[in-house]
């Protein structure tokens, strides 16, 4: 699967929240024991993460939902201006989930990617 391209707009000081549903060919995929993360970053080569988004499986895995969030105390420390996101699937058989190893992922799915524009927020 090719990661899509969807750019992002965050309206900086206000809470943020994308909910999208994974398919395989024209079915919903099942996401059990499937872990989601994401980061946004300044430029492509950042060492460091400038935030990380909470991205986790919704509560039903056989409905493929996959919600990607961050909080107004979070987006309203970031500087307006562009970003760069990737939001990746991930499977593992460790105990551990989310916080697997790399050693334990058997299989890393790129979703989707692109650019995320966080606005200037004026009210503050």
């Amino acid at each position: 699967m090719t990661a899509a391209r969807h750019d992002l707009t965050i309206d900086q000081g206000a809470d943020f929240s994308l909910e999208l549903t994974i398919k395989e060919s024209a079915s919903v995929k099942n996401l059990t024991h499937w872990y989601a993360r994401s980061q946004l970053r300044k430029n492509k080569e950042s060492a460091s993460a400038a935030a990380t988004f909470n991205a986790s499986i919704g509560s039903n895995p056989l409905e493929g939902k996959v919600l990607l969030q961050m909080d107004w105390e979070d987006t309203d420390d970031l500087a307006a201006g562009i970003y760069y996101y990737d939001l990746e699937l991930f499977n593992t058989t460790s105990e551990q989930g989310k916080n697997a190893t790399p050693a334990s992922i058997l299989q890393v799915l790129r979703i989707m990617g692109g650019q995320a524009h966080v606005r200037r927020e004026v009210t503050r």
